[in-house]
């Protein structure tokens, strides 16, 4: 399998290549040559297969043979090694539950597999890889939990100060050792936009060798796409019709994954991409046009992005017709007042529990359900709602108990350096102290 730039399509590499990389020249997106099919008996018959059956015939065909398959399936095993169960909320809307890993969130999975595709592709090198990763919640404590002690990386987070919750924050900044967490002076897109500068720096680049572990990292973002599947092997067990899927959506990584299984065969009737007020991408539904906009702070701020960047994969897998785009996608914006009222109205009716990204799918999801009301679907959970204490608990007037798990990470000193969103006092950084 090869990988092509959406900048420069005459850049081609292999997976090995675009794990390492992580982007292409320009600061391109790489993008599979072809996109593998499913079985048609594969798809049938997922019942019949393991997780890890399913996450490794799912992933085989964008690795090829950079990774044998034997190891291939230890990665696998790894990625998926929790519980991801499909859960019931009303008779018109389940959840699948991603936040049963060890962060807590569906970022375990990308995190893990690429952590793991890493360390493989390292374990004959003398050069130690930097891994400079921007996040706006959830993407930081994967790839620092994922990466955590593994030889031959450092890893360093940059994050929006005030702007992620205090156990996302932990999980970021409590680890040590090879894990470095910089607390940026700005909002998520001010440390996207320093980390793409860091990687297009020559200085930087001559003395460090850098990849990225956001979902433009092929190998974050395309092991995504096997909860899809996970979820559909319990959809089929109760219903007969494709389900509608909705999904919180900030970057676009994770619905752009669900999009390419469903290029691939996976059964769906409609995908509905949920967003905040960050609404560049329902103003492009609306207008046709793009128009990246300055993000603004939210209780689900882990989609709190105003130029996604995800969203150039969607556009090319669609060949760019926005007609085809429109027909498969739904996009809602879900303000904060809104999001409460949701997580108020489930807990009261339905006894389930929703943290604000999760509430975002539902109210959106529940959007288009009232008008097609002969449908039925799922909506991602992507994060437990004990990572957003305030919004739940003011909301449904319940305390939410910290998993054990959490205990002794919430007693661990934070360890971060503060900078202001200025370029030269990430490169400082990156020179002196990595």
């Amino acid at each position: 399998m090869k990988y092509y730039n959406l900048k420069d399509h005459l850049e081609k590499i292999n997976f090995r290549e675009a794990t390492i990389k992580g982007q292409g020249k320009e600061k391109g997106l790489f993008f599979p040559e072809s996109i593998p099919q499913f079985d048609e008996e594969f798809i049938q018959n997922l019942q019949q297969y393991s997780n890890e059956e399913i996450a490794f015939k799912c992933m085989k065909g964008f690795v090829g043979d950079e990774i044998p398959s034997e190891i291939l399936k230890e990665i696998v095993t790894e990625t998926v090694s929790f519980e991801i169960p499909l859960v019931k909320i009303n008779d018109q809307i389940s959840i699948l539950e991603l936040f049963h890993g060890p962060t807590l969130a569906f970022k375990d999975i990308g995190a893990r597999f690429m952590s793991r595709c890493l360390s493989y592709f390292l374990k004959d090198e003398q050069k130690k890889v930097t891994v400079l990763v921007a996040t706006s919640g959830d993407t930081g404590g994967a790839v620092a939990h994922g990466f955590y002690k593994i030889p031959q990386i450092n890893v360093v987070i940059l994050y929006p100060k005030n702007r992620v919750s205090p156990v996302q924050e932990k999980q970021l900044t409590a680890l040590g050792e090879n894990i470095s967490a910089l607390e940026v002076n700005g909002s998520f897109d001010d440390c996207q936009n320093l980390v793409k500068q860091a990687f297009s720096d020559p200085t930087i680049n001559s003395h460090l060798f850098l990849t990225s572990a956001n979902s433009i990292n092929v190998s974050r973002w395309l092991p995504q796409q096997i909860y899809y599947l996970i979820a559909l092997k319990q959809w089929i067990q109760h219903h007969n019709e494709k389900p509608v899927i909705g999904v919180p959506s900030g970057n676009f990584g994770n619905i752009c994954a669900g999009l390419l299984a469903y290029f691939r065969g996976l059964p769906a009737s409609h995908f509905i991409a949920a967003c905040n007020a960050n609404h560049v991408i329902p103003d492009y539904f609306k207008t046709q046009n793009y128009q990246p906009q300055k993000a603004v702070a939210t209780l689900s701020n882990a989609m709190d992005v105003g130029d996604p960047s995800n969203f150039v994969r969607i556009l090319e897998l669609f060949g760019y017709q926005f007609e085809t785009l429109k027909n498969k996608i739904s996009a809602y914006s879900i303000a904060d007042d809104k999001t409460m009222s949701t997580i108020r109205e489930v807990y009261e009716k339905y006894g389930y529990i929703l943290e604000p990204h999760s509430a975002v799918a539902f109210a959106a999801t529940e959007k288009y359900l009232q008008e097609n009301p002969e449908q039925k679907g799922f909506i991602l959970g992507t994060a437990h709602p004990v990572k957003f204490p305030d919004a739940v608990e003011k909301s449904i007037h319940t305390k939410i108990e910290i998993p054990d798990s959490l205990n002794e990470l919430m007693k661990k000193e934070k360890k971060t350096v503060e900078i202001h969103s200025d370029f030269e006092e990430l490169r400082r950084f990156l020179l002196h102290k990595i």
